[in-house]
């Protein structure tokens, strides 16, 4: 682990010390993320209600800049430049990115499914035309039982697709089903929400040090 990826790591846990006996979790589910990144692979995530925010929140934080500029590849950066006005302005205004997806968007296709199937699968259904094996499910649910979340999370399982779960402290079909479960240390909805924030946030910031240049580190 580099350094300043360690102190990330290590800040999250001096802010919030009740966090403490998630560490192991926190290290394991960075770890699933790096590996699919490592391997070209991509992140999806889902969850219902502040849990689908969430789920939009991360994804926002790997498909941009998050706590520093990212620079775009140099090789694609010099041939966009070499397009002219329109390609210049864009190797100037671009930033790095990770493939991540949010299971909770695409209404037209979610809508549809639930509409004609059965709308509890509608993450499932997505993960099974998107995911591939070596890539990384996050499911979010404070209660650990959300159907539509075990339902991704088990054909996750049998695709061969990491499964990180993020909850409540208690133990759940969630955490019986996934690789990883961050059962932070809280039982009532908002405070679960409020304890999972500070966790997906170290866990972007300590995904942006790993596979992309910080200059201000220097």
């Amino acid at each position: 682990m580099k350094e300043s990826v360690k102190i990330i790591f290590e800040e999250l846990f001096c802010r919030y010390p009740a966090l403490t006996v998630c560490k192991d979790e926190v290290l394991k589910a960075y770890e699933a993320i790096c590996e699919t990144y490592e391997h070209g692979g991509c992140l999806f995530a889902c969850g219902n209600g502040g849990s689908c925010s969430d789920s939009e929140h991360i994804i926002g934080e790997l498909l941009k800049s998050f706590k520093f500029k990212r620079k775009i590849d140099p090789s694609l950066a010099e041939k966009l430049s070499a397009m002219g006005e329109t390609g210049k302005a864009l190797a100037d205004t671009l930033e790095g990115s990770l493939p991540a997806v949010s299971l909770c968007g695409h209404p037209a296709l979610t809508t549809a499914f639930l509409n004609d199937t059965e709308p509890m699968m509608t993450f499932a259904q997505q993960l099974l035309g998107l995911g591939k094996p070596g890539d990384t499910l996050i499911v979010i649910s404070t209660s650990g039982n959300s159907k539509n979340c075990v339902y991704a999370a088990t054909l996750a399982k049998a695709m061969g697709i990491k499964t990180v779960a993020m909850t409540g402290e208690r133990e759940s079909n969630l955490s019986d089903i996934c690789d990883v479960t961050i059962r932070v240390p809280e039982m009532e909805t908002f405070k679960v929400q409020e304890m999972h924030l500070p966790v997906y946030h170290a866990l972007c910031a300590m995904t942006e040090e790993t596979f992309f240049e910080n200059t201000h580190c220097k």
